[in-house]
């Protein structure tokens, strides 16, 4: 079977999100699902044929999905409805639309690559708030994701540096 040519192609476009919070562990076919029915229950079955939304790949914290070029404004709109996956609470933040998934993974690593100023923490460091120990989970300039340490309780904070205290 030889491949078409570009003119007899499907135009999609290619959407950059962000899942917050940062390190809730997602699997690309759940979120297909909750994408699918958020579109499904706000623009019905038609719009969703015409949209076909995809997930391609789930990297560092970013989603890619995929749509037909001309529903982008629909499916973002049916992105920032969802609330909750496989009992996880999240949300999606378009970051870009592009037309290749390289111009987006190349937006990735520029964003990733950003170092704040002051001081850096790193991944599974411990660091106090309120009298309670805490582990980071995520640091993205000066907003840390952190976790309590312990069995029982645990809670997931999102605070900035200037919230913690120094030892």
């Amino acid at each position: 079977m030889s491949v078409r040519p570009p003119t007899l192609r499907e135009k999609r476009r290619y959407l950059l999100a962000r899942i917050e919070p940062c390190g809730v562990p997602l699997e690309a076919k759940d979120l297909y699902y909750t994408i699918h029915e958020a579109a499904t229950s706000l623009w019905g079955d038609m719009m969703v044929a015409t949209m076909h939304p995809a997930v391609i790949a789930l990297e560092e914290g970013y989603a890619i999905l995929r749509c037909r070029r001309g529903t982008e404004r629909e499916c973002t709109i049916a992105l920032s409805t969802i609330t909750t996956c496989r009992d996880h609470q999240i949300a999606l933040r378009i970051i870009a639309a592009s037309g290749t998934i390289e111009s987006l993974r190349d937006r990735i690593g520029v964003m990733g690559s950003y170092v704040p100023q002051g001081r850096v923490r790193a991944l599974n460091e411990e660091c106090t708030f309120d009298t309670r120990t805490f582990e980071v989970v995520h640091c993205d300039g000066h907003k840390l994701d952190v976790i309590e340490k312990g069995f029982k309780n645990t809670h997931r904070l999102f605070l900035t540096t200037e919230d913690l205290e120094e030892k």
